[in-house]
């Protein structure tokens, strides 16, 4: 082999080499399966900002094929009968016990709803549909997983319209008595973004004067809760942190709010609050709903307040107005309203930049008397849970799993 050849070959591998390995924590367990899987989401993130520079793709058109690439067709097998339909015109996958004879046992029921930033994921992605099937066979329960829209097509806030319209269509006492499900144990759920509309949802169903069936249960699973400060103490600690950098979740939550990219700029300076939003700020006050130990070397200091972002003012209509809608950031409720809320199952991973959402959260609600089970993961990484499927299984996805479903089987 010629001397410049080898020097070629020696140079390619350092290179491949220098853009695999990141920083990781030591504590993260399987620290370079998770530097392979996130040199993937790099690559795929940097072709798609290539993409949307020369205008031949917009940014999340092609991080969709994330979705795409795990996407199945849900079929039944000989535990779990699954059928695709639609409740008041939002696609749902329901995942149902297959009947035996002379079973008229009601079930419990799980509302899912499946993350990726409202911009990507879907019901019908490998891990999802793994996930259902589980449920349905450790808890013999009905899960109905939910195909909400996505932004950028759809904007907030038909995600959440789409979510909510399926939950009431759910509820209604003939819809679960065709399903078996049993009216005092449904709880809704998600990951993520997903944790987010549930969050949401149960504030807002708990709001309704004419809901006659109410949530026993919310599990929400690394939930991204609030879009006032992006700067919290693990925004900065997880900046560049596999799976979830800080510039992909400011860039999920500007997406889903607008296409203009001065907000996504705004955002990143973390500058885009107004008078209208600067008041519930108190709200997300990590200073104040933080552990100490969670506080390490960070300072607080309350985020910007402009009467415009990107230099234009934004009026009641922009997308300013929805910084300050609970169904967008369920944190952004008075304690009043946390009151009637079911028991809540909440996971959080300490390696997320969505860590201190889901703790404040946690602080929130049991102040206001809501029985809570925080689980944290010392170990955990964002998406974490949804890494089942080879050659992206984690050993930490399947303990994540395994104590969510239980906490449903002996809290449902």
């Amino acid at each position: 082999m010629r001397f410049g050849n080898i020097i070629l070959i020696v140079a390619l591998c350092s290179f491949t080499a220098y853009y695999i390995y990141e920083p990781i924590p030591e504590e993260i367990e399987e620290r370079w399966k998770l530097m392979l899987t996130n040199s993937f989401f790099r690559s795929l993130s940097h072709l798609a900002d290539f993409s949307e520079l020369i205008g031949l793709k917009d940014y999340m058109g092609v991080m969709y094929f994330i979705t795409l690439a795990e996407k199945v067709v849900p079929v039944s097998d000989e535990h779990v009968k699954v059928t695709e339909e639609k409740f008041d015109g939002v696609e749902v996958v329901v995942y149902q016990p297959k009947q035996r004879g002379g079973d008229t046992e009601l079930r419990r029921a799980v509302i899912y709803l499946h993350g990726g930033g409202w911009c990507l994921g879907s019901s019908r992605m490998s891990p999802y549909d793994l996930l259902a099937r589980k449920m349905v066979t450790d808890l013999n329960a009905v899960v109905l997983s939910v195909e909400y829209r996505l932004a950028p097509a759809h904007h907030f806030p038909v995600p959440y319209e789409d979510v909510y319209c399926v939950v009431k269509h759910f509820l209604q006492k003939g819809v679960l008595a065709r399903y078996s499900v049993d009216p005092g144990r449904i709880a809704v759920s998600g990951d993520s973004a997903g944790g987010n509309l549930a969050a949401a949802v149960s504030q807002q169903l708990q709001k309704d004067p004419g809901q006659q069936v109410q949530l026993k249960a919310q599990a929400l699973l690394y939930p991204v809760l609030q879009a006032l400060d992006l700067n919290t103490p693990s925004y900065q600690q997880n900046q560049d942190m596999p799976i979830l950098p800080r510039t992909l979740m400011v860039r999920f939550w500007s997406e889903y709010f607008t296409s203009d990219k001065a907000l996504f700029r705004a955002m990143m300076a973390n500058t885009h609050n107004n008078p209208e939003s600067s008041s519930l700020l108190k709200f997300v006050n990590w200073s104040a709903f933080l552990p100490e130990t969670y506080h390490r070397k960070y300072n607080y200091s309350a985020p910007a307040v402009v009467q415009g972002v990107g230099g234009q003012a934004v009026g009641i209509d922009g997308p300013s107005q929805s910084f300050a809608d609970p169904r967008a950031s369920p944190l952004l409720v008075p304690d009043t309203a946390l009151r009637s809320l079911p028991k809540a199952y909440i996971l959080t991973s300490e390696y997320d930049v969505l860590r201190d959402d889901g703790i404040m959260y946690v602080t929130r609600l049991r102040a206001a008397g809501v029985e809570v089970t925080h689980e944290h993961y010392d170990t955990g990484f964002h998406g974490a849970l949804m890494f089942t499927v080879w050659p992206t299984d984690f050993l930490i996805a399947r303990r994540m799993t395994d104590n969510y479903v239980k906490w449903l089987k002996e809290n449902l």
